[in-house]
């Protein structure tokens, strides 16, 4: 019986452990896959209304708008943690393994700099659009809701930075490369 309870135990700390690997892997997919969904089908939707029924709507057109802030925002932050964002990387293939290693950890570190400045005077726009209550015109929402995407953006890149700073150290600190990221067209 002991056995049985710290067998489950085990499991279920090796399951949440599973799902927050699943959620570090996976978790921009989870979500830019129902957003590009709510994206097309929306546009679709509004394209078939004009055109066959000389019906549109103010909202549809929100939503895609929206729809794509998120993606926008939230594939910013899929780049930088796959180090697939745009770069320049010419003198990395001229120097060592350290040295590059160095230069991405110096790189990483500025860009969580900009990406702290920038999340909190974006913070700030969110904040103000609360206080005021703006509303979006067509759908009626809160604005704070749609502003929120590129702080919620830049929170998940700084999340994604500071691992890659980690990473980088660790693979310094074992004479491992460091994770030179992935190319657009591989």
């Amino acid at each position: 019986f002991i056995t049985g309870i710290l067998y489950v135990k085990r499991m279920g700390r090796m399951t949440f452990r599973n799902i927050l690997h699943n959620i570090d892997e996976n978790g921009e997919r989870w979500l830019l896959l129902p957003l590009y969904a709510l994206i097309v089908i929306t546009i679709f939707m509004e394209v078939f209304r004009r055109f066959a029924l000389s019906y549109s709507s103010i909202w549809a057109e929100e939503i895609a708008r929206y729809a794509f802030i998120y993606v926008s925002w939230i594939g910013a932050s899929a780049a930088i943690k796959e180090r697939a964002h745009i770069r320049i990387d010419i003198i990395l293939p001229f120097v060592g393994e350290r040295t590059r290693a160095l230069i991405m950890i110096l790189g990483d570190v500025v860009t969580i700099v900009l990406a702290v400045l920038a999340f909190w005077w974006s913070l700030e726009t969110v904040l103000v659009s609360i206080k005021f209550g703006s509303v979006t015109h067509g759908l009626q929402i809160s604005l704070a809701w749609f502003l929120a995407a590129v702080p919620l953006g830049f929170a998940m890149m700084l999340v994604w930075l500071i691992q890659s700073i980690v990473r980088d150290v660790s693979n310094l600190k074992a004479g491992r490369p460091v994770f030179q990221g992935k190319k657009i067209f591989d």
